[in-house]
């Protein structure tokens, strides 16, 4: 137990810790117009929003109540 707490746990997160460094610095090599933010747009225009039927949104209910008997 002492061989992980001293090795493989110190070597597993400092992995992790260049895993991590690595794919933040490639954005640097990216083309300039994929490494701009994304762009912050509605997902559903407003308008249509209130057209969407709820069985698309993921909600399970139904308009009339079912009775189970």
């Amino acid at each position: 137990m002492a061989i992980i707490r001293q090795y493989i746990a110190p070597f597993i997160a400092i992995l992790i810790f260049f895993l991590a460094l690595v794919a933040v610095s490639a954005r640097i090599f990216l083309p300039a117009d994929m490494a701009a933010p994304a762009p912050i747009e509605e997902a559903i225009p407003q308008k249509q929003a209130a057209a969407v039927n709820p069985i698309f949104l993921g909600l399970n209910y139904s308009a009339l109540a079912v009775r189970i008997r």
